[in-house]
């Protein structure tokens, strides 16, 4: 937009307009006689114009904007009518599938359809407010790249099991519009020397020449510390090829890579997440919000269990927690009616405590924390990072 500030804005507007159809007309007729333009990215140029998304068309906004503020109605109309009739053109047709997994990766690489949205799910105030500005921060790419700076595109999620690691990767790929890919690593590690890495290049070739999201799930399988006495020469080679993939894949492909155990990782795989987030378990205030999500559905009829549900679930994950809420409300549901939902939670609390007392599990209880043991200190010291689940300075 800044080159065209000095041309007359009618001039703007009948470029943008005549060019935008141009490209789509164009990349239709590619799309259609040749596959490999469209895998080149050429079909995304519409992206910069406005014409694919809604967040793209803010160029051709500003200058209606700018028309109406300059008392030029009718190019402002103009520009009005090329946004709606791009919107409804794309809304009624079918989107293609610009890009197609190759062959050679379809047993390493999955394409999943997000459907999760931040506000469903219930975190700590800290790790929503880091993913929040996350997002906005990958929303505003043009801005950045206007001033010569480019976004955050390698996050690193750390925290036990079913806190909500890879729904938070299918939030990002959700919020930000972009394609959500998932890593298998049984279709990536090869029992021949080398393929693994050659497997790898050729994932990390393919997403680096698209906008999407990759997610790496137990990232520490091949980014574990090269200094391991105990690990092989050729996951030493995977990582040293992981690091040099990493390094060149460009802004418009998120790297989202979830782990259990940081400690694992190699010291010079922390140093390429721009973004590390700590998802940790749920604490008494995260359960109770999940509580009075159930109170919208049930009313103030279960109002007086908010303690005892806050008690018996302390200590379990989002993902216990989940199955546990989804449990209750099927239970009302095949009850047609016989059943309160009160009744439901007392009876789904009282087994789940019995649950928890034969394995020798307090209601209090919460699992055990291994952050001062000797293989976590050992890692510590490798990295020179202080004790805890996650380095000091998360936002670089």
């Amino acid at each position: 937009m800044a080159a065209f500030c000095t041309l007359p804005l009618a001039l703007v507007a009948n470029w943008l307009i005549i060019n935008g159809k141009q490209r789509r007309i164009g990349d239709e007729s590619s799309a259609e006689g040749n596959g490999t333009m469209a895998r080149t990215g050429i079909a995304r140029k519409d992206d910069d114009l406005g014409f694919s998304s809604d967040r793209a068309s803010l160029p051709l906004q500003a200058l209606v904007a700018e028309a109406r503020a300059q008392q030029q109605n009718g190019i402002a109309e103009r520009l009005v009518d090329a946004i709606d009739a791009d919107r409804r053109k794309r809304s009624s047709a079918p989107r293609m599938r610009e890009y197609a997994i190759p062959p050679e990766l379809s047993d390493a690489l999955v394409e999943l359809k997000p459907s999760r949205r931040l506000k469903d799910l219930v975190l700590a105030p800290e790790t929503s407010g880091e993913i929040q500005e996350f997002i906005d921060e990958y929303s505003e790419i043009g801005l950045l790249r206007s001033h010569g700076l480019e976004p955050r595109h390698k996050v690193l999620l750390v925290g036990p099991p079913g806190t909500g690691k890879t729904s938070l990767a299918e939030i990002l790929s959700h919020e930000l519009r972009l394609p959500f890919y998932v890593v298998r690593y049984d279709g990536l590690i090869a029992s021949y020397l080398g393929e693994t890495a050659s497997r790898l290049r050729r994932l990390t070739d393919f997403v680096a020449g698209q906008s999407c999201v990759v997610f790496f799930d137990e990232f520490d399988t091949v980014g574990k510390e090269r200094g391991d006495t105990q690990e092989t020469g050729e996951i030493k080679r995977v990582v040293s090829s992981l690091l040099l993939q990493m390094d060149a894949i460009p802004t418009n492909c998120v790297i989202v890579c979830a782990t259990n155990h940081p400690e694992l990782l190699d010291r010079a795989v922390w140093r390429r997440f721009e973004l590390r987030v700590d998802v940790p378990l749920p604490r008494p205030q995260e359960i109770s919000q999940w509580f009075h999500r159930l109170r919208k559905d049930y009313g103030d009829s279960i109002a007086f269990i908010e303690e005892k549900f806050v008690r018996t679930l302390n200590g379990l994950n989002f993902s216990d927690i989940e199955a546990f809420t989804l449990d209750v409300r099927r239970k009302v549901v095949l009850s047609r009616g016989k059943l309160a939902a009160d009744q439901a939670l007392l009876e789904g609390l009282a087994k789940l405590r019995r649950k928890r007392s034969i394995r020798g599990g307090a209601e209090d209880s919460r699992p055990a924390d291994h952050t001062h043991s000797p293989k976590r200190k050992r890692a510590q010291a490798l990295k020179g990072e202080p004790k805890g689940s996650l380095p000091e300075g998360s936002l670089l």
